[in-house]
């Protein structure tokens, strides 16, 4: 198994762990082969005053399906944001509310009216569920329809726990680039800034764990969007 994320409560206070346990890290390990169109991944809460021995830089896998798979180590600066649900979460009346240019003109100096012709596709890429990882937020269907997301052990709903992310950001959401970020987030020959962590999660798609909010204990979901 391969480490993928380390992240402490008191660097990111949403991180919401399991009502049976106070623990305040979560580990998420993957093993580097499809199970069977995607790393099967593995999450551990843990007590961090607990831990007394630790490695500073993880093993080297004896073997990868894909390169994608290999995360680049990276450190992580969480910043808070604010998103809207996805657009096919929301009301057919809501729906038709975000195709009408004339009420986003109305709205205020944020509205670009390159997106005349599709003002809705200026929801989705500019307010709907955020680009890149994050923790907790929105889910991104882009692949199926949304679906319940019930625990199989209690039947409890989950919660969006963590997105993996194969990009940061893409040609169509760079307003959700950092302010810091944008002078150097322009590709080039030699490195791609919205790819730090360099994975490929199904040809650029994201994974998404959601967790039973009952017990840590109940195996988590996984989902490809």
């Amino acid at each position: 198994m391969l480490p993928v994320a380390q992240l402490f409560a008191r660097d990111v206070p949403l991180l919401r762990a399991p009502e049976d346990t106070d623990a305040d890290l979560l580990q998420v390990l993957w093993c580097a082969f499809d199970h069977p169109d995607h790393p099967r991944t593995a999450t551990y809460w843990r007590s961090s005053p607990a831990i007394s021995n630790s490695l500073s830089n993880p093993p080297d896998p004896d073997a990868l399906q894909f390169p994608g798979y290999l995360p680049e180590p990276c450190l992580l600066i969480p910043e808070e944001v604010t998103e809207y649900p996805n657009p096919l979460e929301l009301s057919t009346e809501d729906q038709q509310q975000l195709k009408d240019a004339a009420r986003w003109r109305q709205a205020g100096p944020g509205w670009d009216d390159a997106y005349a012709a599709a003002a809705d596709e200026f929801y989705r890429n500019q307010l709907s569920t955020s680009p890149g990882w994050k923790i907790g937020g929105w889910t991104r269907w882009s692949l199926t329809d949304p679906m319940p997301r019930r625990c199989s052990t209690c039947g409890s709903d989950m919660y969006p726990l963590l997105t993996i992310a194969s990009l940061e950001w893409g040609s169509a959401t760079t307003s959700w680039i950092p302010i810091e970020d944008q002078a150097t987030a322009a590709p080039s020959p030699y490195s791609r800034p919205s790819n730090p962590t360099l994975l490929d999660l199904a040809r650029g798609y994201d994974l998404q764990l959601h967790m039973c909010p009952v017990s840590a204990e109940h195996p988590h979901l996984e989902l490809i969007q």
